[in-house]
């Protein structure tokens, strides 16, 4: 029966066991295997450069389709929930912006139920690199660049169109929504994943709050129930990811009425969402018990 997650200690000397790792040295090994399995996974996508090509400009266009639908819808009622095209177009971007970025670099830690499934997992725990940077750089492919792309062309648009100043301040608080997004959007890829130790069947509900959450960010607070902004609000945090710091930047009431030091945490939201999320992959690997083949 195979055991999982333990702590690792170093290797010994003499018998005498050496301290275990330090933490950023575990976090700098789980990027350089992240990495190196991120481009072993390129070299092989690129073997095949016509099928790349295409697959990659047609994510590109079909995503577009998805903003292409909030203009025509526009065009009709000039508004939506009291925001113009181009506010709509810079929560598009921003939300499309963080989950592309989010399932370009751990997107593919959500087909972990089919490996639990299949007991193909087992061979990347026996391997000398973290199980979650295998996870996440499997498939790595450049062409889920489409999506991100796409947001952040969006995203030009819309700040070239709004009648805002683009002083510093306001550029770092964009920054730090875009990075803050990302990481939130990524904790909630590997809190997903993790969940499917037990339940090998959640992928789909975990896209809900993946694509399902982007496509919610991509519109105003205000269209919807406060009981639904108070959900991702205080519980999945999506809230955060964009709403929150752009009701700041546009100068938007918010509907909630919560205090002003809201619209500003959503670097410290992501860390502890970041947190939250290898709490649960480590809790969800210690529970597993291998598939015995």
């Amino acid at each position: 029966m195979l055991r999982t997650g333990r702590p690792r200690t170093g290797p010994t000397a003499g018998g005498t066991p050496l301290p275990a790792e330090s933490l950023p040295a575990r976090v700098r090994w789980a990027v350089t295997s992240w990495r190196l399995a991120a481009a072993m996974w390129m070299r092989a996508a690129m073997s095949y450069r016509a099928n790349f090509v295409l697959t990659s400009v047609g994510s590109l266009l079909v995503t577009f389709l998805d903003f292409l639908v909030l203009i025509l819808m526009l065009r009709h009622t000039g508004q939506l929930g009291g925001w113009t095209l181009p506010e709509i177009g810079l929560l598009y971007g921003t939300s499309g912006f963080a989950l592309g970025a989010a399932d370009l670099l751990v997107g593919s830690v959500d087909g972990l139920g089919e490996r639990i499934r299949s007991g193909t997992l087992d061979v990347l725990l026996i391997r000398p690199a973290p199980a979650l940077s295998m996870v996440c750089a499997e498939r790595f492919t450049l062409r889920r660049l489409g999506r991100p792309l796409q947001a952040a062309l969006v995203l030009g648009w819309a700040m070239r169109a709004l009648p805002l100043v683009w002083t510093w301040p306001r550029l770092l608080l964009l920054a730090a929504l875009l990075v803050s997004g990302t990481v939130i959007f990524a904790a909630v890829f590997v809190a997903g994943a993790a969940v499917q130790f037990w339940w090998g069947e959640s992928r789909e509900f975990q896209n809900a709050f993946t694509y399902g959450g982007a496509t919610l960010l991509s519109h105003p607070p205000g269209i919807y129930g406060k009981e639904l902004v108070a959900g991702v609000t205080f519980g999945v945090p999506l809230a955060f990811v964009n709403w929150l710091p752009l009701l700041r930047l546009l100068g938007r009431p918010d509907p909630l009425h919560l205090p002003p030091v809201f619209e500003l945490a959503s670097p410290l939201v992501a860390v502890l969402c970041a947190l939250g999320a290898a709490l649960a992959w480590r809790a969800g690997l210690r529970a597993y018990r291998g598939s015995g083949s």
